[in-house]
């Protein structure tokens, strides 16, 4: 039976009367709480923490209230739009200034230049460019260009998508354009990277083209190959005047309108199959009894609470994600009116401390208007796959002065301690993306063990990959699955 075959009056009252619980209230757990109650369901949201919205986070910095987590989303899709435009935010969707981003820790001096425009996840399609062979200089051009003149016939399907650019174009393109681009995108090596996963169709192009740049001008050609170029950065991205974090507040506000209920500091300890149904049990509550559970939580706690009903769900557990620190400065700094070195600066392995570097006062016009005259916003990331954040340990204080020096030796601008007006060091865990080698093969295995279970769903970054364009979409799906099965078996 389906919607169609029920009269409203009866299909609203058998939405009403079905309970999902959905633990977590990141973006995927508000996402699919949502989706579940615009139907009439009656949802509860549960969130360990004392906020929502996951990695999506504001504060105060020196009287500003910023984005200190996420602060754009990739377009791909088309879905983090439709939900913005769905609350009633569409018009306050912006796009980030034409600048282009920076890449420093290059040899010789002044070691820095604008990254080049064009390419794929930095694989360039003409290394002798004036853009590409300033990174890569002479030397790196024409070992480059090698790739042009191998044979066909070695080409074959590499996964790795490290090792497939350095045997195609050698060390300088990896350690100076492809590497810099996939720790700042992924925080993960191009070693770790699954071209197939990062980069849709590179594989196949490079069969027809007969070379890797031959591949990526294929790929730049097709129009609709949006996924892979969207990750060079500063390409393909949108924000929210205001911040990404009006998101969501919007949606905490429809889910008020709508009846769910989210509660906050209310960790779930245990997910239990009862009969035809649920019993989710809470820290200092009643359990709540559920018709369907909709899991939303980081992958260490899904794991926890999924591992006692799902079978071999353990088999399938990948190494962790990694640990990323974003420190927001406030700076009184008219010398960065200039924007010395474009919306943000990518870094050379081992140049520097800091992996990145966003100019956000530069990056956002709108965020510029509200800045007071001189003042600028700048944030700096530290932290990757198998490298702990330079700001571990730190109190916010050193962290800050870290951060400082960082942000003066990237920006190329002397900037000292009294032109910090203030800071903000937020540390949070970031789930492995989807396009790490082994990374797709462990969630699907994850997401079908989960399937198998009758009245539950999983979602999350652990589960579709990082950034928003790829959340939001699976919190929609896995939303749409579990409601369908609630309300109709």
């Amino acid at each position: 039976m389906t919607g169609d075959d029920i009269p409203l009056e009866e299909l609203a009252a058998h939405a009403r009367a079905t309970r999902v619980v959905v633990i977590g209230a990141g973006i995927a757990g508000l996402v699919a709480a949502h989706e579940c109650a615009k139907v009439g369901i009656h949802v509860v949201v549960f969130e360990q923490s004392d906020r929502v919205g996951g990695s999506v986070r504001t504060a105060d910095v020196g009287g500003l209230t910023l984005d200190v987590g996420a602060e754009s989303y990739a377009t791909r899709g088309g879905h983090v739009r439709a939900l913005i435009e769905d609350l009633g935010l569409g018009d306050d969707i912006v796009t980030p200034a034409p600048g282009g981003a920076w890449v420093v820790g290059l040899p010789g001096a002044p070691g820095a230049a604008p990254l080049p425009k064009g390419g794929i996840l930095g694989i360039p399609d003409n290394p002798f460019a004036d853009d590409v062979r300033r990174v890569i200089g002479w030397r790196g051009a024409w070992r480059a260009y090698l790739d042009r003149l191998r044979p066909p016939l070695t080409i074959g399907h590499e996964r790795s998508l490290g090792t497939l650019v350095r045997s195609r174009m050698g060390a300088a393109v990896i350690d100076y354009l492809v590497a810099p681009v996939t720790t700042g995108v992924y925080s993960s090596h191009p070693d770790d990277i699954d071209v197939d996963v990062a980069a849709p169709g590179l594989n196949s192009a490079l069969t027809r083209a007969g070379s890797l740049a031959g591949a990526v001008a294929l790929l730049r050609g097709d129009r609709d190959t949006t996924a892979a170029a969207s990750k060079t950065p500063g390409a393909a991205i949108e924000g929210i005047d205001g911040g990404v974090y009006r998101l969501v507040e919007a949606l905490r506000r429809r889910l008020d309108e709508l009846g769910a209920q989210v509660h906050t500091d209310a960790p779930v300890d245990s997910v239990e199959r009862t009969g035809d149904g649920w019993q989710v049990s809470v820290t200092g509550r009643a359990p709540e009894i559920a018709d369907a559970v909709i899991v939303a939580t980081p992958e260490s706690a899904a794991r926890r609470l999924l591992g006692t009903v799902v079978r071999d769900l353990g088999a399938t557990a990948p190494r962790p994600g990694p640990d990323v620190h974003v420190v927001t400065l406030v700076l009184d700094a008219p010398a960065l009116d200039a924007a010395p070195r474009g919306t943000g600066v990518l870094t050379v392995a081992g140049a520097r401390r800091a992996k990145a570097l966003t100019h956000s006062t530069v990056k956002w016009p709108w965020l510029a208007d509200r800045v007071p005259v001189g003042w600028h916003v700048v944030r700096v990331s530290f932290g990757s796959q198998g490298e702990r954040p330079a700001t571990e340990g730190l109190s916010t204080q050193d962290a800050a002065a870290l951060a400082l020096a960082e942000a003066s030796a990237l920006l190329g601008v002397p900037l000292a301690p009294s032109q910090l007006i203030d800071a903000r060091l937020e540390p949070y865990g970031q789930a492995q993306p989807a396009s790490v080698l082994g990374r797709h093969e462990a969630a699907a295995a994850a997401r079908g063990a989960i399937h198998r279970v009758d009245g539950l769903a999983a979602t999350g970054a652990w589960l579709s990959g990082t950034g928003l364009a790829q959340v939001v979409p699976d919190a929609i799906t896995e939303a749409e699955r579990v409601r369908q099965s609630a309300l109709w078996g």
